[in-house]
């Protein structure tokens, strides 16, 4: 960021937010996913991470129950008061193998960028299905990994009991869509409907020029209390919608 963009300090500041893998969550012996958002939340922490969110060991069958979304977040109060980890500044500063995993990732992520940078960058690169073909590569291998035994996943492909996944009955929501609908609709009627049109018609101007900056029009539709829906569908009219195919 200093070499590059000339940053200063705050800028250069490394802040973080970091989800479990959902795609490691599976729907065979769901339970086992209780272990793996553990370990994959003491990663994250023990990587210095200032934002985490984990994973509802139920997601792979279906939407989070009250009951394993609140586990999730009790597997974070755990580490947070129960691990010490948060009481220690760097538990893996010094570790030669953490250093040299740290390096290999530089390395590897310098190159993507460049390799994105030197297309044309990023909006030439989604343009070309860059990013699209690298994901559904990255999926097909794993995925093939996972079916000739050369990764083992507990459950799916080794350790299996022949159990069949357990039913996840779908929450029901009605209530808390009607308590949004209701927010929603005095929302609306409390904010400045003059000032909510101006700022979404500045995002759209911004949307509609490729080389105008677009976040400030966006934080200033925000503040004017414009709702998510509002400003994606000024989106979708000046972009349109992707269509994969």
């Amino acid at each position: 960021m200093k070499e590059k963009f000339n940053a200063g300090d705050a800028a250069a500041r490394l802040r973080f937010h970091t989800q479990t893998g959902g795609a490691t969550l599976t729907a065979q012996q769901p339970l086992n996913n209780v272990v793996r958002v553990a370990i994959q939340a003491m990663a994250a922490v023990l990587g210095g991470t200032q934002s985490l969110h984990t994973n509802s060991y139920d997601e792979a069958l279906a939407l989070p129950t009250e009951r394993s979304a609140t586990l999730a977040l009790r597997t974070q109060q755990l580490l947070a008061h129960e691990s010490g980890v948060p009481e220690v500044v760097d538990p893996l500063g010094g570790s030669w193998y953490v250093e040299r995993l740290t390096d290999k990732l530089e390395a590897e992520a310098r190159a993507l960028v460049e390799e994105v940078e030197e297309g044309g960058g990023s909006v030439k690169a989604i343009e070309r299905g860059y990013f699209q073909e690298a994901v559904a590569r990255s999926a097909y291998e794993q995925q093939r990994s996972i079916e000739e035994g050369k990764q083992v996943v507990v459950g799916v492909n080794e350790y299996v009991t022949g159990e069949p996944s357990p039913p996840i009955p779908a929450p029901d929501y009605s209530k808390l869509a009607a308590a949004q609908r209701q927010r929603l609709a005095e929302l609306r009627g409390k904010r400045d409907t003059g000032n909510v049109k101006r700022t979404l018609g500045a995002v759209e101007t911004a949307a509609r020029q490729p080389e105008a900056p677009l976040m400030e029009p966006i934080i200033d539709a925000v503040r004017a209390r414009a709702t998510l829906g509002e400003i994606s569908d000024v989106l979708r009219n000046a972009w349109g919608v992707h269509d994969p195919r």
